[in-house]
């Protein structure tokens, strides 16, 4: 005796070896051995084992599984029912088994209701499925096409029109997403690089630059209609000095500027002046909406997303040959550079000078100190820097014997890059950096002891992070340290600007003290320029990559950071090399370009051998210490 049976949702034959009331033992014609339920059974028959399956496969193949749904009623019923209905006759066992395997095949139109039971699917209901059917069959055809355009490095308009979204938000349920991804699984590489190779991706950069501006720009970045200023008193008195600026060549936004005055008795009156917008863009208007919505200029090589309008920062930025509204700080400097009085004002400058980093470095230089080279500016600025070394004394933080560490400015031109190093700690950049940490400290000293709120910059036990209370700087080594000189750039330095206003003309602060608004503002900020910060990272990466292959580099030179990571020379480009031998940290090595891909952001290089040269000791200091400076800036 043999059985046709279901088991695990397929169907089987087998010889049966014994059988009790609930149970069989079983033999299939491979000879394997098994017990299965009596309630799985289905037939019973005497004919060949071996060639049954192949009989019933062969008719089921026969039967059209729409005309078995007519012969049905709209009651439940048997396999066997439905078989002698639809022959006409006792069907044969071959036959039944066809017949229980078809329906078994098309769950569209034939509900289970139990072992050998169904129940034929309504008409609309059939109908609709039927027609998801057809839809799911087109769109696998559909599939299968973009998939072949996409290996073909043709770019489908199906899924041209819709980059955006396949770009930066998938949806993963979408059809022109699955074509995208089985391109992927085909081809072995990213989704990214499947819409790239299919000509997708017309830039790389403008793929990285996209990503950030639908994050935090998905409006654009263009600035709204109808922003206005408010009018700026005439009443300010005008300054009897003659201001200057120092910055790098590409800075349009000038935000802080200088000056010296000689008073009797040997003093020297310097004067630190900061652009001063809160004067013009009034607390809760919609410009001040838009500079609190942005938070920062965003930076990047080549480009940057102003934080305020052109018409608000062209009345402000301390131009040379304008006079302009500031916010000064007057420190008063005795001979052995002491300061015995600090007084702010509000107030008109005459800014005479621009000076630029790139045509004053030449003059002024760690070996330009010690006699007067005939710079218009020599002595003003060796004053300066005098001044500037005081005052780093007066922190804590000078270090004669801190090897100069280098910042990397990008120009790009045309889609082509230059990096030009610039060295931090030198004397032009430590002349800016003392002289604004002294306005940023002294700042938030002066609206601590009036009580009126600000947001500062703390750092204690190596954590930075920002507050509304002034707290110590361990970084820097001050007792509170509030953003301040950078109002046209930093939306926390415009509102600090405002609550250090009030307290110079005797005013009553926009925010006062507890100010959940204030607090609000200092949260988004933080979130916010962090993010940006990121994406300047980003962006100078991908530069420094597209510097290689611009210029066609095999190998480079590199110093060890750590480990396996390795810091290129000459550029801000960390990486991983997993053939680096263990080396101590700083020595210099040399490495084969293998593979660079800027749309990845990946690069592949190969130790390849130790330079002659000794380790450079002074690069864990560079690490650990970057983040102070970064605070300034």
């Amino acid at each position: 005796m043999n059985v046709f049976f279901e088991e695990d949702g397929s169907f089987k034959v087998a010889s049966v070896m014994s059988e009790t009331a609930g149970a069989l033992q079983v033999e299939s014609a491979s000879g394997k051995r098994s017990k299965i339920k009596a309630a799985n059974v289905l037939l019973r028959f005497e004919s060949a084992l071996a060639s049954f399956m192949e009989a019933a496969n062969a008719v089921a193949e026969s039967l059209e599984v729409s005309f078995l749904w007519e012969c049905c009623g709209e009651p439940e019923f048997g396999f066997e029912e439905l078989a002698k209905e639809y022959y006409g006759k006792t069907p044969s066992m071959i036959e039944s088994a066809a017949v229980a395997m078809s329906l078994h095949s098309a769950p569209v139109y034939f509900y289970r209701k139990g072992k050998g039971r169904y129940k034929a699917a309504p008409p609309d209901t059939l109908k609709a499925a039927l027609a998801a059917i057809e839809k799911k069959r087109l769109q696998a055809e559909k599939i299968e096409f973009l998939v072949g355009q996409l290996k073909a490095k043709q770019m489908p308009e199906e899924l041209a029109i819709k980059l955006d979204m396949l770009l930066y938000e998938p949806d993963k349920n979408s059809m022109e997403w699955k074509a995208v991804e089985q391109a992927s699984a085909e081809l072995h590489i990213n989704p990214i690089q499947v819409i790239s190779y299919a000509g997708g991706i017309q830039s790389n950069h403008d793929y990285h630059l996209g990503a950030f501006l639908r994050e935090y720009f998905a409006k654009g970045i263009q600035f709204p209609e109808g922003l206005v200023l408010s009018d700026i008193s005439d009443n300010l008195p005008r300054a009897e000095v003659e201001a200057f600026s120092i910055d790098d060549s590409t800075t349009t936004e000038i935000d802080d500027a200088f000056s010296i005055q000689l008073l009797p008795d040997g003093i020297r009156r310097v004067g630190i002046h900061i652009a001063a917008p809160a004067l013009g863009i009034a607390a809760h208007s919609t410009l001040d909406e838009v500079a609190l919505h942005r938070l920062s200029t965003v930076y990047m090589p080549g480009n940057k997303i102003t934080m305020l309008p052109e018409m608000a920062i062209t009345p402000f930025s301390l131009n040379e040959g304008e006079w302009k509204p500031a916010l000064s700080m007057y420190l008063d400097v005795a001979a052995d550079l002491t300061i015995s009085n600090r007084q702010s004002k509000v107030e008109l400058i005459h800014v005479l000078d621009n000076l630029r980093h790139d045509s004053l470095e030449p003059y002024f230089n760690e070996d330009t100190l010690a006699e007067d080279n005939g710079h218009p500016y020599w002595e003003r600025l060796s004053f300066l820097f005098q001044l500037a070394e005081s005052l780093e004394k007066a922190r804590g933080k000078y270090d004669p014997n801190r090897a100069i560490q280098i910042d990397y400015n990008f120009y790009v031109e045309d889609g082509k890059v230059s990096i030009v190093g610039r060295r931090r700690g030198s004397p032009m950049d430590k002349l800016v950096a003392e002289l604004m940490i002294e306005a940023n400290s002294q700042w938030g000293a002066l609206l601590a002891e009036h009580q009126v709120p600000g947001i500062y910059r703390a750092q204690n036990g190596g954590k930075v992070y920002m507050t509304t209370q002034a707290e110590p700087h361990q970084g820097l080594g001050v007792a509170q340290y509030a953003w301040s000189t950078s109002p046209l750039r930093r939306a926390v330095d415009l509102v600090n600007q405002r609550q250090i206003m009030a307290v110079v003309q005797g005013n009553e602060p926009t925010y006062p003290q507890n100010s959940e608004e204030l607090a609000m503002i200092m949260r988004h900020f933080d979130l916010t320029y962090n993010a940006y910060s990121d994406f300047q990272t980003r962006m100078e990466r991908y530069w420094c990559l597209q510097y290689l292959v611009q210029e066609k580099v095999e190998e480079i030179s590199a110093t060890v950071w750590r480990e396996n990571l390795v810091r290129f020379d000459h550029m801000p480009y960390i990486t991983k090399v997993h053939s680096l031998p263990e080396l101590p940290v700083g020595t210099l090595v040399t490495l084969e370009v293998k593979r660079i891909d800027t749309l990845m952001m990946e690069i592949e290089v190969r130790f390849k051998s130790v330079e002659d040269s000794a380790p450079t000791e002074s690069i864990e200091l560079a690490i650990d210490d970057s983040k102070g400076v970064e605070e300034v800036l």
